[in-house]
């Protein structure tokens, strides 16, 4: 089943959420359709797990084979590791930080991606999709070296990718979060292991605050809506994360 994130003027986007967790095996994941007009993009498709049902649900909102662009925020396999799947059943072309362009294929037959990469340059790129376009936006070590984010202006939906991540596997764990004070807990450690360092969530948070960001869409547990948006901003963009933390206590030879 998929979630109405938004819907107007032909303009729609969907959220899918409990694809690939069913009985705790996987981390649980969201996997996202825009659809604008006749054109179609998915983003972070994720892996084989979800691979089926995600075909079978896309297909009650948009045609699958008339898929033009898969967009991945970074190569994990949670996010592509599905690929070759995709790159038999559309004709989508994928799009991809450069860094990971030559990596991607490794997920898929040879020969299945000639001609159907684009390598994202660092400072990210429009990615033109029907009457409009999505925003590459820069997340690079957030917490991938080659990561980004996608921007949909026509919705003002950032999907940030393992930014913003809360975890669990519940149902409720993907309802629409208000107001970040109680839902830190579910998020404080993912961010403080998996972003690189608060440095570049600074630099993150300075970029973002210029956008009229409706709502916040991670890859993993809940959307940030209304207040707690700029509550999120303003929270990580003060976190002391990743490198920032470690000692030499963190690197020493096992006993």
């Amino acid at each position: 089943m998929a979630i109405e994130l938004f819907n107007e003027g032909g303009h729609v986007c969907l959220m899918f959420a409990h694809l690939s967790d069913e009985g705790g095996e996987a981390v649980q994941a969201n996997q996202f359709l825009v659809i604008d007009g006749d054109s179609g993009a998915i983003i972070d498709p994720g892996g084989n797990m979800a691979y089926n049902e995600l075909l079978l649900t896309v297909g009650r909102y948009f045609p699958p084979q008339r898929l033009s662009k898969i967009l991945a925020s970074h190569a994990d396999p949670d996010i592509i590791a599905s690929l070759d799947r995709w790159m038999t059943s559309t004709q989508a072309t994928l799009y991809i930080s450069r860094l990971w362009e030559r990596f991607a294929p490794h997920f898929c037959k040879p020969g299945k991606t000639q001609g159907r990469i684009v390598g994202i340059p660092d400072p990210g790129m429009r990615i033109p999709l029907g009457r409009g376009e999505i925003l590459a936006l820069p997340g690079h070590f957030m917490h991938s070296e080659g990561n980004f984010q996608f921007w949909d202006p026509a919705s003002r939906i950032l999907f940030s990718g393992d930014l913003g991540v809360s975890i669990g596997t519940s149902k409720q764990a993907t309802q629409p979060v208000f107001d970040l004070a109680p839902h830190i807990p579910r998020m404080e450690a993912f961010h403080r292991r998996y972003m690189v360092s608060g440095k570049v969530l600074r630099l993150w948070a300075n970029m973002v605050r210029q956008l009229p960001i409706r709502m916040i869409v991670p890859q993993h547990g809940a959307p940030l809506v209304g207040d707690a948006v700029p509550q999120f901003i303003e929270w990580v963009g003060d976190l002391s994360c990743g490198v920032d933390q470690l000692t030499q206590a963190n690197y020493t030879i096992p006993a």
